[in-house]
């Protein structure tokens, strides 16, 4: 496993280390992989989303709320159905 040797503020290092005695973590090395985990698991999420995003605005599907395509839908059928 590589090493990754970083400095951080007192203050996080007081935090990390409460998080370690609360035995939440087994360690700060286990901490710091977590967290970069998770921001890992965000990124991936968040570009899976953008490419939803973009995918949706590429289909020429009306970007209309769907609450606004409802109601317009609603008002034609009462015109039509009196």
């Amino acid at each position: 496993m590589a090493q990754l040797n970083i400095s951080v503020p007192d203050g996080l290092k007081d935090w990390a280390d409460k998080r370690v005695a609360e035995g939440r973590y087994s360690s700060t090395s286990d901490l710091v992989r977590d967290i970069m985990r998770r921001v890992q698991n965000e990124e991936a999420e968040l570009a899976a989303l953008q490419m939803a995003i973009d995918k949706g605005r590429a289909s020429g599907i009306d970007p209309r709320p769907v609450a606004e395509i409802f109601e317009s839908i609603k008002r034609e059928n009462r015109a039509k159905h009196g």
